[in-house]
């Protein structure tokens, strides 16, 4: 059964998808404070697009070491 989405939100795996990451690496990027759970629950957590999107252009946007 898929559970309903709020609109402007992503689901753990959509996230992922669009940050190009594995789950272990988002549930880093939340203990670290980069990114906030905007609803769902602990199991299924939603992310606000917009918070999404601010990572992922500074992720892109940073230099390599």
């Amino acid at each position: 059964m898929e559970r309903p989405l709020r609109p402007g939100h992503l689901t753990a795996e959509q996230t992922r998808e669009v940050l190009g990451i594995t789950a272990g690496a988002l549930r880093q990027l939340v203990y670290r404070g980069q990114l906030t759970r905007s609803g769902g629950t602990d199991r299924y957590p939603y992310y606000a697009v917009a918070d999404v999107t601010a990572l992922a252009l500074k992720r892109r946007d940073r230099v390599p070491a």
